[in-house]
């Protein structure tokens, strides 16, 4: 644990709250691990896992750089753990893909599926596949996913643009893609839409995600990650909303320059966010409760 705390995804442990985050080695290789906090106070931590749950993949597979997780789903006695792998590259910066890990011991550790990743580049999804979020529903799976459509050189820097996708299964593994966008650029200055955390409450689903522009947004305030809203009552059609995400940028300190990255969870009465803030998880991970 060199640096960062990136991507946090919260899992109910009997009384505590696990929270997974992607965490880089000295080489900048990405690896899983976890830490315990108090469910309903999240800023009080219990335990710090000092190994990874998940290491780096095989050499020459998707994700022998990185392997960060995305979302935690039960199924059966198993913890199913879908996680960025990503591989370094030439032409441009990176190439991520989706994997799926499976945990038969409470999430302690976890054994890839396979050496290959469930979701990749595809004539649907031709560039890159980033996070997800996974529901189980009875018998069928949703899944919303970060999908890239194009890279664009600014300044001599290949930036990714990307925005979120839909996807149905009938066993969490084997995905139907139709291309089905849920959140979609609002302008063409916008350039990444990421991090689904969807909610259904019953009647409606709800998802918070990030959202940045194209190009400067990695110290630019003004351009840098800020998390966005959307309601649907389907989960395919969303209406965008993000003046109701209830969160944005505080005036100084760990998230003075973007919100990034949330993973919301109720516990008891009350729904938090855990979040990224400055550096993409540079920083660290926070987190915020809703006011009722």
């Amino acid at each position: 644990m060199v640096s960062h705390a990136q991507v946090p995804v919260a899992h109910i442990c009997g009384d505590v709250l696990r929270i997974y985050f992607g965490t880089r080695d000295a080489r900048n290789r990405t690896v899983t691990s976890f830490i315990e906090v108090q469910p309903d106070r999240p800023g009080n931590i219990l335990y710090v896992h000092n190994q990874p749950v998940l290491s780096l993949g095989a050499l020459g597979a998707f994700d022998d750089s990185g392997a960060m997780p995305s979302w935690i789903v039960p199924h059966g006695s198993d913890l199913y753990l879908y996680y960025i792998g990503w591989n370094v590259g030439v032409t441009v910066p990176y190439r991520n893909a989706l994997g799926l890990a499976i945990s038969e011991d409470g999430g302690i550790t976890f054994g890839r599926l396979s050496h290959g990743p469930i979701l990749d580049r595809t004539v649907v999804d031709p560039f890159f596949i980033g996070a997800a979020c996974v529901h189980k529903q009875a018998d069928e799976w949703k899944m919303w996913y970060q999908s890239t459509v194009k890279w664009v050189m600014h300044d001599g820097h290949p930036e990714p643009y990307y925005h979120l996708r839909y996807a149905e299964s009938r066993d969490g593994v084997n995905w139907e893609r139709k291309g089905l966008v849920c959140i979609d650029f609002k302008s063409p200055e916008e350039g990444g839409i990421t991090r689904p955390s969807v909610v259904f409450d019953g009647n409606r689903y709800l998802m918070w995600y990030s959202y940045r522009s194209g190009s400067d947004y990695r110290t630019n305030k003004a351009n840098s990650y800020r998390i966005g809203y959307a309601e649907s009552w389907n989960g395919v059609n969303w209406i965008r909303m993000d003046d109701q995400a209830g969160i944005d940028t505080s005036a100084e300190g760990w998230d003075s320059t973007m919100t990034a990255y949330p993973c919301v969870y109720s516990y008891g009465d009350n729904t938090y966010m855990l979040y990224n803030g400055n550096g993409c998880g540079r920083s660290g991970i926070g987190y915020a409760v809703l006011e009722r």
